[in-house]
């Protein structure tokens, strides 16, 4: 992380493409219907899914945040996430690029094993908490989530099917720049966050690091067209032809409600190379133990650490060390 004249850049390394919402015109019976591409960089694609692991980061800590899809934060009366983001009547707090290792305006997608760098300019004074949670979303990105706007379809093991497009991984990046964790403590952000706005989280209390896990180095794939790891951990039933399609999820955006197993799937994210598995439980539906289990039946007992929130938030908030 670099800061000059109060801006703070971050440099990142892309493990896999980076889908951040590019969107196309074709017709489809006589209709004109939008499709989303990846070939070129969407800005505010990116930024919204930095806002959402932010959401789940303020979630996590105990704070409250709103659903901007649906919201009633507006000029002051607003939350923690709105303070910085923005909402009606409350502007952004900093200016958002994103560059090229020429440091220029990146335009075009982020290809697997470029660099790049976010910076963050501000534009109105910016609190130290407020920092100290943007870091901490981005280290929460880069070490156990996904960013852009589809980040993942489903992988496998098929190799007459591993070029396809629908079986590619999208949104694994890598902080590459030293890091050295120096803001304000877990406890000070809690006494922050008690600040803002209530709100009922409703739909969406289960968009929080308080029921998120994360399982780095194992992923969940289709074997063959009657078997699917993917399909035995969200307990979808077999063979494909009795699965719901088209079901991968965009990150930052809030997913469909239609019933509790696809609801499910969209909470399961999997990606093959590098490895990493993610998702979130909900209360009422699935707990902590039983996604456990079914990640054991599904990757065998040994070789994996299944991190919760609880776990995760230790580690972004461990005290002052580098990062790598």
């Amino acid at each position: 992380m670099t800061m000059a004249n109060g801006e703070r850049t971050y440099q990142f390394k892309a493990l896999t493409d980076l889908w951040t919402g590019s969107v196309t015109l074709e017709e489809r019976n006589g209709q004109i219907k939008e499709k989303t591409g990846p070939d070129r960089l969407i800005t505010t694609g990116m930024l919204g899914s930095i806002r959402w692991w932010f959401e789940v980061l303020v979630r996590g800590l105990g704070g409250n945040a709103c659903d901007p899809t649906d919201t009633k934060c507006e000029d002051r009366n607003h939350c923690a996430v709105c303070e910085l983001f923005g909402c009606t009547g409350w502007a952004r707090k900093f200016r958002f690029e994103v560059l090229d290792e020429n440091s220029g305006t990146k335009t075009d997608q982020i290809k697997k094993g470029q660099t790049f760098d976010l910076r963050f300019t501000p534009l109105r004074p910016i609190r130290v908490e407020e920092w100290t949670l943007l870091h901490a979303a981005l280290r929460l990105i880069a070490d156990y989530g996904a960013i852009g706007g589809k980040t993942v379809f489903k992988p496998t093991d098929e190799s007459s099917r591993a070029g396809r497009l629908h079986h590619n991984d999208y949104g694994l990046v890598q902080m590459v720049t030293l890091q050295q964790y120096d803001g304000t403590g877990r406890d000070d952000l809690g006494k922050y966050l008690s600040k803002w706005r209530k709100l009922n989280h409703g739909e969406f209390a289960w968009a929080s690091l308080q029921h998120f896990w994360c399982v780095n180095g194992k992923y969940l794939a289709r074997q063959n067209g009657n078997s699917s790891a993917f399909n035995c951990v969200i307990g979808r039933p077999e063979p494909k032809q009795q699965s719901g399609q088209n079901d991968s999820w965009i990150a930052g955006r809030r997913p469909d409600r239609r019933n509790n197993v696809e609801a499910e799937s969209k909470k399961v994210f999997s990606f093959k190379d590098p490895a990493r598995t993610f998702g979130f439980v909900k209360p009422g539906l699935i707990d902590f133990n039983t996604m456990k289990g079914r990640l054991t039946n599904a990757c065998g007992q040994n070789g994996w650490d299944f991190l919760t929130g609880d776990n995760i938030i230790n580690q972004l908030f461990a005290g002052k060390e580098d990062r790598s």
